[in-house]
């Protein structure tokens, strides 16, 4: 199971150049890639923006959104946006795209809410035959540049639903699985993407890919959870609550984490720091070897 490390991009005041630092770090090794998530309204930076900019920097580590909130963005515009970061990272992006769940995303980008995973199916199909080279329709020719990965960058779609994991079976070359409680709701959850898969008549077997969070030390821990309550609030206090004490927070408890996932057949697993310190980095490093 490869090793991947989150960047520091939605720790609010989180400078420019921590993040490029980071970057830099990581492609020296032993991270496999660089994941990124996606908000509106945070004070987050953009995701494909940061992405093209730790591109320009770093040579050998992959680039990877877990996830782009699609429906947020028009097909065409996020189809040349990931084309375009592709062919100029050498292939190295893989794209984690989802249907998002926070309402005020939707009302300030603005975008219809409702009617989200319907979009986000259309875009897909329209994403597809973009990175193709095919044109848009009878009226409106190819979009370029090409990617660097024939036929698009790597496709990971994320969610928990019987929707996400059908979609994964008719789009995507694998899936991610965001934030679940336990080993038993991850395995059962990966089983069924991998059986869809099958089912459709694919071959091989999908990328699977995860993410957890950590925060090292006590004042690490601290700062952990009141920035986990923050950006849970929209769930409410109690299920916030929850979230912010589920902060992996010692070497320890991060190597049986990572074992059982490995257990389970994850491909991949990405570590996001919850508190901008680089000693957090570089802890984080000394386990991972």
């Amino acid at each position: 199971m490869q090793i991947g490390i989150g960047l520091p991009a939605t720790d609010p005041g989180v400078s420019t150049d921590f993040i490029l630092d980071w970057a830099r770090r990581a492609d020296a090794g032993p991270f496999s890639s660089l994941g990124i998530i996606d908000r509106l309204v945070y004070s987050n930076y953009e995701p494909l923006i940061t992405l093209a900019a730790v591109a320009g920097i770093t040579g050998r580590i992959r680039l990877m959104t877990s996830v782009v909130i699609a429906p947020l963005r028009t097909a065409g515009i996020l189809a040349k946006q990931a084309a375009s970061l592709d062919a100029l990272s050498g292939g190295r992006l893989t794209l984690g795209v989802g249907v998002g769940g926070r309402a005020d995303d939707f009302h300030a980008a603005p975008a219809s809410f409702n009617d989200r995973g319907k979009r986000f199916e259309e875009q897909l199909t329209l994403m597809k035959r973009i990175w193709s080279g095919q044109p848009v329709d009878d009226t409106a020719g190819p979009v370029g540049p090409l990617p660097a990965r024939q036929g698009g960058p790597e496709l990971l779609i994320g969610g928990y639903t019987p929707f996400a994991i059908q979609r994964v079976a008719r789009w995507g070359d694998g899936f991610v699985l965001g934030r679940a409680s336990d080993p038993s709701t991850r395995r059962q959850v990966l089983h069924m993407v991998v059986e869809a898969w099958k089912e459709a008549g694919r071959p091989g077997r999908p990328r699977l890919v995860s993410s957890i969070e950590y925060a090292f030390g006590p004042a690490a821990l601290e700062r952990a959870a009141a920035s986990l309550r923050r950006y849970y609030s929209y769930l409410g206090d109690q299920r916030a609550e929850v979230i912010s004490k589920s902060v992996i927070s010692s070497p320890q408890a991060l190597k049986a984490d990572i074992q059982a996932f490995a257990d389970i057949g994850l491909d991949e697993l990405l570590i996001f720091p919850v508190v901008s310190e680089m000693e957090q980095f570089n802890r984080l490093r000394d386990v991972i070897g």
